[in-house]
């Protein structure tokens, strides 16, 4: 662990990340919450900004949608069916944009779990306006940031009336099994809910469409990794997007700030010294670098080896879904999704990569994006 020149502490080893993940000594920084603060008091935070134990009460209340019971009972069906929609797509034209596919994906599944299934058209462009490949600064200190504060306020509005208050108005006459209604029911309001929605549509659509695509590359470009995956039940399969996620973590950076002075271990380096973060520090996460600390992983941590033993405690993905009080609800859903469309994909005769992703890289959540890749069949029945 450092502190860096621009005062930000860098946490780089599993246990120590892990500790600062889990400590109640620290909130949650970065992803926007400056501008999230500066809401009027009376407006509820999305779940994703809130810490103590208002944000425990709320995870446990909604821990019901998410665990694996419910994600293969009530979800399970709509990503075979959309799934399937996808690769016959493909099958019919011979050709298919992974990106776009996944992203189809991505939205149907978390729609059915946040609610947002009386969209109106064009939910896709709207989300992709929402969260573009490059974002802007906002801010109104300069026309560019003004310019896109503006865009940025246009894009909230047209989610709001395309798809956010055509499900509000439908839970209003009737409620139904799903998080909208959920939200409902503890007296949101709606422009709440907008905020709710834009928080786990960034976690369940836009995330999810990134390791669909890099996990595919992954399969494309190793036979005998690909042909494991083939061969494999589902169990198998999992453990083998477990693996790469642990190597690819789509968001690889999270920021805490501390609420209290921070004790946490050395590390690997020097594990006998103590490192004591003050209050009020900003503390950098480095995922990906954790999830490559052998002390926990494994030797040769740097390769793909599904299934590698790890540390007491330690779960296959490493780091890449979070921990602690903010870890990702989703992480069931994510996986299972990604195996539901890829094992599709990879069945389909003659299937190859025509060109591989368009990397794109956002720095501030050490975050990847990938654009491009496009698969076609050699075979056509």
């Amino acid at each position: 662990m450092r502190q860096g020149p621009d005062g930000i502490w860098q946490v780089s080893g599993y246990e120590e990340a892990r500790a600062v993940l889990r400590s109640t000594a620290t909130v949650q920084a970065g992803l926007g919450i400056e501008t999230v603060e500066k809401l009027p008091s009376r407006f509820r935070r999305p779940v994703l900004y809130r810490d103590g134990p208002e944000h425990r009460e709320d995870r446990r209340q909604t821990a019901r949608f998410f665990t694996p019971r419910r994600v293969d009972e009530h979800y399970r069906e709509v990503m075979v069916r959309v799934a399937e929609a996808q690769i016959d797509t493909i099958r019919d034209t011979g050709r298919g944009l992974l990106a776009d596919a996944a992203f189809h994906l991505a939205i149907e599944v978390a729609g059915a779990v946040i609610g947002l299934t009386e969209s109106r058209p064009g939910i896709r462009r709207r989300l992709e306006r929402f969260f573009p490949e490059k974002f802007g600064t906002p801010g109104l200190t300069s026309p560019h940031g003004i310019r896109w504060l503006l865009r940025q306020n246009a894009n909230w509005l047209r989610i709001y009336w395309g798809d956010v208050r055509p499900a509000v108005r439908a839970r209003r006459r009737r409620r139904r099994d799903d998080l909208i209604s959920h939200l409902l029911d503890e007296g949101c309001s709606a422009g709440e809910v907008l905020g709710e929605c834009i928080t786990f549509a960034a976690a369940g659509m836009v995330t999810t469409r990134e390791f669909v695509n890099v996990a595919a590359w992954h399969l494309f470009g190793d036979a005998a990794l690909l042909a494991r995956y083939r061969a494999a039940d589902e169990p198998g399969r999992i453990a083998i997007l477990q693996e790469i996620l642990r190597l690819e973590p789509v968001i690889g950076r999270l920021r805490r700030r501390t609420t209290a002075p921070l004790r946490l271990p050395g590390d690997g380096q020097d594990p006998g010294a103590e490192v004591t973060v003050p209050a009020g520090e900003l503390v950098d996460v480095l995922l990906h670098q954790a999830n490559l600390d052998g002390r926990t992983v494994g030797e040769r941590p740097e390769l793909l080896r599904p299934g590698r033993p790890m540390a007491a405690g330690a779960g296959a993905p490493g780091l890449s879904f979070g921990d602690g009080a903010h870890k990702c609800p989703g992480a069931a859903i994510a996986l299972l999704e990604t195996d539901v469309f890829l094992c599709r994909l990879f069945a389909l005769p003659g299937i190859r990569m025509a060109s591989p992703p368009r990397v794109g890289f956002k720095d501030e959540i050490a975050s990847y994006e990938l654009r491009g890749c496009e698969v076609v069949l050699t075979e056509r029945t």
